[in-house]
């Protein structure tokens, strides 16, 4: 396999790991949560790598842009590839439920418990929006990056694109 670059990217969640080759980025990480990646002693520090993985970030937590153009690499197995297609083809600033995910990917409600493994696992969080799903009562659950993070991504697009039922409030 071939090595790996990385590089640190500053953002109003802290500073996230982009981690990639030269041809995809494979890698997302947050500071902190639970599924925090470190990088390995056989990647290659490259602080000048990813330049349009880190226009793409700056523009979208600045609320100019609503879906990421990026080659990415997901390596996971044919279940969780479908629930990460799944997740990128959830339209910004909207949200669904674990068992909607499950329906969308030809599943039976049963396997929401198993959607939420996969996305907890999803290696490019943000690019491939995990945090847009909650629980079948519109609780915020588990996330990699930890619920405040979760909450400010989400809060983030609602201010960009009002989620169904709230209204846009132009003044404050």
């Amino acid at each position: 396999m071939e090595s790996l670059r990385y590089s640190f990217h500053k953002s109003p969640v802290g500073p996230l790991l982009l981690a990639g080759t030269g041809a995809t980025l494979d890698y997302i990480s947050f500071p902190s949560g639970r599924t925090t990646i470190k990088p390995r002693s056989d990647w290659q520090r490259d602080d000048a790598f990813f330049p349009e993985t880190r226009r793409q970030l700056d523009a979208y937590f600045a609320g100019d842009l609503t879906e990421f153009d990026l080659p990415i690499r997901l390596n996971g197995s044919a279940f969780q590839n479908a629930v990460w297609q799944a997740l990128y083809d959830i339209p910004y600033g909207e949200t669904v439920s674990y068992g909607e995910i499950a329906r969308r990917i030809g599943e039976d409600i049963a396997a929401s418990r198993a959607v939420g493994i996969a996305n907890g696992q999803n290696p490019l969080p943000i690019v491939v929006p995990c945090h847009r799903v909650i629980g079948a009562d519109g609780s915020l659950t588990g996330f990699g990056g930890g619920l405040p993070t979760k909450q400010f991504l989400l809060d983030l697009e609602a201010r960009v694109r009002p989620m169904p039922g709230q209204q846009l409030r132009l003044f404050a």
